[in-house]
């Protein structure tokens, strides 16, 4: 029995020298090798270049040459050949735009009364066939439609003294002046206005 007691003994001191002593103080761990960390840059998006459509604008309808506006013989006198008169043309008066549904048009003789007449038209239909202007203003109520409203004053005739003259007056349905100002045209000329109802 000391024999099998002297064995064990024997074979545990030897296994005691060949294991590791974990718990010894002067034990040093050996640190991990530091890689260098590289910084991951995400690879940049390549959009294709596509050029945004061109965006066309819609033009101006007020916007309008008084040349192209005249040139229909049929509604229009054409301008006279003698340069040193200057009434004896159609005159624009201008294009306004307005949100009114209704507007009133007021005018009268800008001189003297010598007896001019106009006529009136709404988008190329009479609506005053023969009107005598006064010292007094007289008018009408137009309802506007929808887009463009064309009012055409063509002259009857020039009174005593050349040329038809009148002043004019275009209100919105509040009673807010949209536009004022004069025509000056001869016998058988227009004076026009656009109001452009939006």
């Amino acid at each position: 029995m000391k024999r099998i007691l002297f064995l064990i003994i024997l074979i545990g001191v030897s296994l005691q020298g060949q294991a590791q002593d974990e718990l010894n103080t002067k034990f040093k761990s050996i640190p991990a090798k530091e890689s260098p960390v590289k910084e991951v840059i995400p690879p940049k998006e390549i959009s294709p270049k596509v050029n945004p459509p061109a965006v066309v604008e819609k033009p101006d309808p007020l916007k309008i040459d008084p040349k192209e506006l005249f040139k229909d013989t049929t509604i229009y006198k054409p301008d006279s050949n003698t340069n040193e008169i200057a009434y004896r043309r159609n005159q624009y008066l201008g294009g306004f735009r307005t949100k009114s549904f209704t507007s009133t048009v007021r005018y009268r003789d800008a001189a003297f009364v010598d007896g001019d007449k106009i006529k009136v038209y709404l988008n190329d239909k009479v609506i005053e066939p023969e009107v005598g202007l006064d010292g007094e203003f007289k008018g009408f109520k137009i309802t506007l439609v929808e887009g463009m409203n064309k009012i055409d004053f063509e002259a009857l005739n020039e009174g005593f003294a050349s040329p038809n003259t009148a002043q004019f007056e275009v209100y919105d349905d509040k009673g807010a002046v949209i536009y004022s100002s004069q025509w000056n045209v001869g016998t058988g000329y227009k004076a026009t206005i656009l109001l452009l109802k939006e």
